[in-house]
């Protein structure tokens, strides 16, 4: 490469393009920002920055159209182009190729919705528009198979090979290449060249993806993406998604890199074209692929701070925060002593499986729109965007944080770029801001008014938007720290993006973080990034090792293989050994749980290429590199150690798993310069005044300009310093000081108490209600991270929650919406059973429906908050244990007519006194069905068979119950107690408030009268009848739910205590309402409930409940949403599916069709209403238990005819390898989900047993069976009504 010649960085954006240009030897840089799309003016953004620079820098003239890049030593970027055509729907026309049996697998996904209370479920669309089903099967060899059975399985005449992980498969059926290849052949007649091949436990067997690709090759597709290829990793679902994301958006990638090259006269030939991948590392531009884009440009920002944040503490390099705000969002990310990577994430309804930057993204951003609904002040999520965007951008736009910070001062237009109205030549209109925000503030004022609430100026209203903005970030900069074992009062915020600087001393005050640092190239850092990354590259393979001595010389040659391919690369793209340096990793976790960890060689080893003889492989290789390999890693240490900080704690004597080995082999390449500024002493003088509005008022601001600065000037709050993309706001009580290189550091003033009244407030209001949340929100994360349970752990099936002095809910976080409402009767049930002998350390566990419960498999642990001697609130959480004892296996029996055949019953027990956990007490209250007596005829029972795992899921529980008091008791500390308790009254009045609102407007829109009543029915599948009767006065907004004329306790477990019924009225009323709005007390205020003692949705203290909570629960939403009209009947049923034996139990609920709408069709195959939970994935199902999933698709046509069709059902198949108990729960088998205004009903659903002989056994809704090895068990799951006659239907 040329010398002396230029360096491009370069952020191609969604909206603006950065470029950071500089000449290597000479003291030069040069910065563009230029629009992302301008076709009028350029063709290419990133191509249109470096011919400016090249014209400027030289003086010489450079063609729009084409030029030549002789100058240009190397172009480094990164870009949206493959993000914006995922969001966008825009890749390459694609193919899919997958296993047959799991032809819709990717569309179904883990069958979540994706928000939880949107009757219309939405998803985005399908990325391929073709299947084709491939008859070919590999499965895991069992154990026992393995062990005694191999010459059975060869009398069979079965392949049994060894796959890459080093475990065995037996080869069940090879794809016919003579039947595939017509199929193909009429796909690639479509016009479509792109194909995903994705088929089960592919990432260890992967000829048949191999096969398969070379005949597509050989029919003329130009992209075939192998799942096995693109990430080798257990999991199909994940696996195929980011091969399909891989094959959609690589060919779109190809084609924007062939134009960009296309425009330069030279082709860039004699220029190096390097991008950023999402693992923060760089790739050449013939490597860079769809599954590796998705982060390309905010990685970018992620190595920018990270390679130029520099403050140290007693000379130990703090960690940082990054914050980057923009437009429409903000990114925050984490960097200690590496980059932080998650190898799964999901990204425009997709889940992608490779290793990414750790970014959590919020939408709150400068153009984040602002409303003032149910009486709080609420930021986003909409965005303003950039068309038409905030008021002030002279489009006739919306109210966004732009517009509160320019109202406030903070933002000054003779600063900003003078590029708004229809010419593009005008400044930011502060009138119209003025103008827009005087009405909102007088909507508020009427609100308040009507209250007896003071009146707030329009500078009030507006700083209030901007300190809720303000919480919305905070709370994922707590999830990646604070939830993850991490203190971010320890940290730098490292500020970055065009909003961010106003914004940083608030959020960093809120953290409690002491110190930013804002980079001289802060508004262009992403770009900057490009040029200080590395070159990468990568290699993974999958394994299935036990991590022991016996093990390491295995992996240490495995890792050393991978190694020597990894650096050969690199060596081969002409990158010197003494450039190349080498990390390992391992992907571990512990037997029993699917959390692994990917954990990188302790640092006491580190291996430089020049060392390793690369090309000759480890037996060739240098002393030093073998001794260390006799020394190996101690990467089980490692493991356990980030585990306990991640999780709280490590699993004694249980085995650590290797799932994957990887290496990262990096060329370190030449670094950005730094151009140092000059010193100056004194005080700065500013470059005009301003005033800036903050909590105590109007405030003289002084404005600076940064490049007039000097090295060593300080700066006192409140300031303004301008850098040439963003505004940076020093805030009173904090100080900025400049650096030698022209970097701004700020220390800033720690959080002070803040003097808040008790009466409401409606910014308060706001922040609490935020507050509240995120105190549930990391409980659950807490819970989810130190459970053990793969319920718990990885189906979300649990929930956390605030309660009050009284036990009223304030803030709940579910995953299931079953529990919403519920754990209120639970906490009060304990409080008049334990209340005067509940002392401090005392912890409370019940799961018994007479005492607030709702099925036993869902334990309740309940905390007191002490303070001075008395409790101030409670603390609860629920968690569903998937084996808690009973007549059978995963506690969910089809037959149980006793509450005791179900399971532990506990009304009220001390699981921890006096701050001791009560092992032994609560072990006995587990193992205790086991010695129930049984009568003549009655099915043995057992004690809980996952007995360590109920003992660690409850200390869990426990823990996350502890986070909440100790942030609540912070709470406290920082406001007081008088305001803590205060704001819990007034959230709970506004969620009231909000309900008697919208039964209001319902009568209304229904034109009933003042008080009038709706009413509804449905039956249950043995003709037990539901009758509800609403009765709603207008008057003052309140209803009656009556549910007289429901069907008597029933001989069976479908009776669902009043605690289901709550919640399903709480459900069904948050779904009516169109905004977010707390979840607490308040909403069921307005309500009262009538259930007769006696009934199923009533029953006796004894009586079975398990499908309670599961299914009626289902059928009671069913008829609440009916007789509000509000949308035809979804499946009504969870289809719980257990199986297992006497040592294990698994559990698993199924989705199907949802109802259709009165605007929208049903969603097919997916969880509704009442539940949530996430379904296993094939591998890691077939992996952990002795069965083989045969199918996983949609029950094509099921869903009810109309307007609007209801949503298809499901089929699940399971084949048992061995002989095992399997149990179906389920409901909709003889009464079909109903239509809605002349809509037709959806297909009911049917569970089906196939035996080995080939004959079919019909098991109703509600059956038990013993299975033989090879027998299988199918479930196909109820369609979703339809709504509006059929033959208006929408073509």
């Amino acid at each position: 490469m040329t010398q002396s010649t230029f360096r491009f960085s370069i952020d191609r954006g969604g909206t603006f393009t950065d470029v950071y240009a500089e000449v290597p030897g000479k003291p030069e840089f040069r910065v563009v920002k230029l629009l992302s799309e301008d076709p009028q003016n350029y063709p290419d953004a990133p191509r249109e920055g470096i011919r400016r620079i090249l014209e400027e820098v030289t003086g010489k003239a450079f063609p729009k159209e084409s030029f030549s890049a002789a100058a240009v030593e190397w172009i480094r970027m990164g870009t949206t182009v493959a993000t914006n055509a995922l969001l966008e729907r825009k890749g390459a026309r694609t193919a899919l190729v997958i296993t047959q049996g799991f032809r819709d697998l990717l569309q179904i996904g883990n069958q979540t919705r994706p928000k939880l209370f949107d009757l219309e479920i939405r998803k985005l669309d399908l990325l391929y528009e073709q299947v084709i089903e491939v008859e070919e099967r590999v499965r895991l060899l069992q154990k026992k198979e393995a062990e005694g059975n191999r010459e059975k399985a060869e009398d069979t005449r079965l392949e049994i090979i060894e796959g890459t992980t080093g475990e065995q498969f037996v080869v069940l059926a090879k794809p016919d290449l003579d039947v595939i290849r017509p199929k193909l052949q009429e796909v690639y007649d479509s016009g479509i060249r792109a194909l995903a091949v994705v088929f089960t436990h592919a990432y260890a067997v992967p000829d048949h993806e191999q096969w398969l690709g070379e005949l597509a090759r050989e029919i003329g597709f130009t992209q075939i993406s192998l799942s096995h290829e693109v990430m080798p990793m257990v999991k199909m679902v994940a696996r195929g998604d980011t091969t399909t994301v891989d094959a959609y958006l690589t060919p779109h990638i190809r084609n924007y890199l062939d134009s960009f090259r296309a425009g330069f006269s030279d082709g860039l030939e004699s220029s190096q074209l390097l991008f950023m991948q999402s693992d923060g590392g760089l790739t050449d531009a013939d490597h860079f692929k769809g599954s590796n884009a998705i982060l390309s440009g905010p990685a970018g920002g992620v190595v920018g701070y990270a390679r130029t944040t520099s403050i140290k503490n007693f000379n130990r390099q703090l960690p940082i925060i990054g914050f980057d705000m923009g437009g429409t969002s903000t990114d925050v990310s984490r960097y200690g002593t590496d980059y932080e990577l998650t190898h799964e994430t999901e990204t425009a309804g997709v889940r992608i499986q490779a290793p990414q930057m750790h970014i959590k993204t919020v939408a709150a951003g400068g153009g984040s729109r602002l409303f003032f609904r149910n009486g709080l002040f609420e930021v986003g999520p909409e965005s303003a965007g950039a068309h038409p965007g905030p008021a002030c951008y002279r489009k006739h736009g919306h109210l966004a944080i732009t517009d509160a910070n320019l109202i406030l001062g903070r933002l000054h237009p003779g600063y900003f770029p003078k590029i708004f109205g229809p010419t593009e030549d005008q400044a930011l209109d502060v009138e119209a801001t003025r103008s827009a925000f005087a009405k909102l503030t007088a909507t508020i004022n009427a609100h308040s008014r009507e209250r007896g609430l003071p009146e707030m100026s329009a500078e009030q209203v507006a700083l209030g938007f901007v300190r809720v903005a303000n919480e919305v970030m905070v709370r994922p900069i707590r999830e990646i720290s604070v939830m993850r074992g991490f203190d971010t009062k320890e940290h730098v915020l490292a500020c970055f993006g065009g909003a961010g600087g106003q914004h940083a001393c608030a959020i960093a005050r809120e953290l409690g973080i002491s110190r930013i640092f804002i980079h001289r190239f802060a508004g262009v850092l992403s770009a900057y990034g490009m040029g200080l990354a590395n070159i990468v590259e990568e290699r993974q393979e999958p394994a299935a090792l036990v991590y022991d001595a016996d093990t390491k010389s295995t992996l240490s040659a495995r890792l050393n293989s991978l190694n020597t391919v990894a650096t050969n690369a690199l060596l081969q793209q002409g990158y010197p050994q003494s450039q190349i340096e080498s990390k390992r990793f391992l992907n571990l976790r512990y037997q029993g749980t699917d959390t692994a960890l990917m954990i990188p060689e302790p640092e006491s080893l580190t291996y430089n290429a020049e060392l390793t003889n690369c090309s000759l492989g480890f037996a060739n290789s240098s002393p030093e590199l073998q001794s260390s390999a006799g020394s190996f890693p101690d990467y089980g240490q490692a493991f356990r150690e980030i585990y306990r900080r991640e999780f709280g704690f490590e699993l004694v004597n249980r085995d650590i798993l290797v799932d994957d080995v990887r290496v990262r082999v990096t060329a370190n390449s030449p670094s950005l310069q730094k151009f140092p500024i000059a010193n100056k002493s004194g005080t700065p003088q500013p470059d005009s005044q301003t005033r800036c509005y903050f909590e105590s008022g109007w405030h003289d601001t002084p404005i600076f300009l940064l490049d007039q600065l000097g090295a060593g000037q300080r700066l006192d709050g409140p300031a303004i310093l301008m850098q040439d993309t963003s505004t940076i706001l020093i805030e009173p009580g904090c100080f900025a000081e400049i650096t030698e290189f022209g970097d701004v550091v700020i220390t800033v003033e720690t959080k002070t108490q803040l003097e808040i009244g008790t009466e409401s407030d409606p910014i308060q209001l706001s922040i609490f209600s935020n507050l509240f949340m995120s105190i549930a929100e990391q409980m659950g994360r807490t819970l989810q991270r130190t459970a053990i349970s793969t319920n718990i752990k990885e189906r979300l099936d649990f929930s956390c929650a605030i309660f009050d002095e009284s036990g009223g809910l304030v803030a709940n976080a579910p995953h299931v919406p079953v529990h919403l409402g519920a754990m209120s009767d639970a906490v009060r049930r304990q409080i008049e059973l334990q209340g005067n002998q509940l002392r401090e350390g005392d912890v409370l566990v019940s799961n018994h429906p007479i005492a607030g419960g709702s099925h036993l498999p869902d334990i309740t642990v309940i905390t007191p908050v002490w303070r001075d001697g008395h409790p101030i609130f409670f603390i609860a959480s629920r968690g569903h244990h998937a084996d808690i004892g009973g007549i059978s296996p995963g506690s969910m029996p089809p037959f149980s007519r006793k509450l005791l055949e179900e399971g532990v019953c506990i009304k009220s027990f001390k699981l921890v006194e006096n701050g001791v956990f009560n092992e032994e007490g609560i072990t006995e209250l587990l193992l205790e069905p086991g010695t129930l007596p049984r009568g003549p005829g009655e099915a043995s029972m057992s004690g809980a068979r996952q007995l360590s795992d109920n003992l660690s899921d409850l200390k869990a529980q426990v823990a996350a119950n502890q986070r909440g008091i100790d942030l609540l008791l912070e709470m406290v500390e920082h406001y007081s107690l008088d305001v803590v308790q205060a704001y819990m009254q007034h959230i709970q009045a506004n969620a009231e408030a909000a309900v008697r609102q919208m039964l209001t407007d319902l009568s209304e829109r229904e034109g009933l009268k003042k008080v009038d009543s709706l009413s509804a029915q449905d039956f249950l599948d043995d003709g037990s009848p539901i009758v509800l009767k609403i009765t709603i006065d207008r008057r003052d907004g309140s209803a009656v739910f009556d549910f007289t004329g429901t069907g008597p306790e029933l001989w069976g477990n479908l009776n669902a205590p009043r605690a289901v019924t709550n919640s399903a009225i709480l459900y069904g009323l948050r779904c009516l309402i169109p905004q977010d709005i707390p979840l607490n007390q308040g909403c069921l205020n307005p309500i009262k409930v009538i259930v007769p003692e006696g009934t199923l949705l009533s029953p006796s203290e004894h009586a079975a409940v398990v499908g309670g909570n599961v299914l009626t629960s289902q059928r009671v939403t069913d008829v609440i949403l009916r007789a509000f009209h509000a949308c035809a009947a979804s499946q009504g049923c969870t289809n719980n599916f257990t199986f297992g034996n006497e040592h294990f139990g698994y559990y698993e609920t199924i989705g199907g069709g949802a109802g259709a709408g009165a605007s929208w069709h049903g969603q097919s195959g997916v969880h509704t209403h009442m539940t949530n939970t996430r379904i296993t994935d094939p591998e890691i199902l077939e992996r952990r238990f002795p069965v083989m999933l045969r199918e996983f698709s949609i029950r094509q046509g099921t869903g009810g005819d109309g307007k609007f069709r209801g949503g298809d059902g499901l089929v699940r198949e399971v084949e048992f390898l061995e002989p095992l108990n399997a149990a179906i729960l389920s409901e909709r088998r003889v009464y079909a989900p109903y239509g809605l205004d002349g809509g037709e009903p959806g297909t009911c659903g049917r569970n089906l047993f196939l035996r080995k002989d080939g004959t079919t056994l019909s098991l109703g809704g509600k059956n038990e069976i013993h299975a033989e090895a090879g027998e299988r068990f199918r479930i196909e799951t109820p369609g979703g009504g339809g709504y509006g006659t059929p033959d208006k239907k929408s073509k």
